[in-house]
């Protein structure tokens, strides 16, 4: 599959326009290892190094889907990986927004402030996601991308009221997709979407 097929399979799954252009703008290949550069559009997801993946397109989509973005928001992903995530959300939020991520992985963290250097309103932290990050918080959305058997309260209290949350949560080798909206100090599951399998959170 190569990149116009990618585009044109997510297209007929009635993906947003925007998420949709910001995966006709980022580069794929320049987020995985060079020897599998051949595969960056398969709809599957691929290793990284550490045990981590670049998770599926059809997969990340439906999760940004879920998500809501919306232009000039506050975002952050936890377990961001190579920074592929990152830089999607970062076109579809626009310049007056801002991304943050947070990788526990330093290796990961390191190689994806080089994949992002390119993108000026995301920041990367080498950090344990566990605790979120308390000092860019609060967040109008948070994207969780590693399966949690319950999202962490630390996490949680770090979005603002009306905000969203979306993570894969669940045992290990079967999770739902959970969208979660903040009312006050009430937390409201919005979509749960079952069938999916993410590496699980370190």
């Amino acid at each position: 599959m190569n990149k116009t097929q990618l585009l044109q399979h997510l297209k007929r799954q009635d993906f947003s326009k925007s998420i949709l252009d910001a995966f006709s703008k980022v580069k794929r290949e320049n987020f995985i290892p060079k020897d599998l550069e051949s595969r960056a559009y398969e709809d599957r997801a691929l290793p990284i190094g550490k045990g981590q993946t670049i998770s599926q397109p059809y997969t990340i989509a439906t999760m940004l889907n879920l998500l809501d973005l919306k232009k000039c928001q506050k975002v952050l992903e936890v377990g961001s990986g190579c920074g592929y995530v990152l830089a999607l959300m970062s076109k579809i939020i626009g310049n007056k927004g801002k991304v943050f991520g947070v990788e526990i992985v330093k290796e990961l963290a390191e190689k994806s402030k080089t994949n992002i250097k390119a993108y000026k309103n995301v920041k990367v932290y080498n950090k344990d996601g566990r605790k979120g990050l308390e000092e860019a918080a609060p967040f109008d959305r948070i994207i969780i991308s590693a399966a949690c058997r319950e999202i962490p309260k630390k996490i949680l209290s770090q979005l603002k009221d009306k905000g969203l949350i979306v993570a894969p949560v669940g045992p290990q080798h079967w999770q739902s997709l959970v969208a979660i909206q903040r009312e006050k100090d009430d937390f409201k599951i919005k979509e749960k979407l079952p069938g999916f399998v993410f590496v699980p959170f370190v």
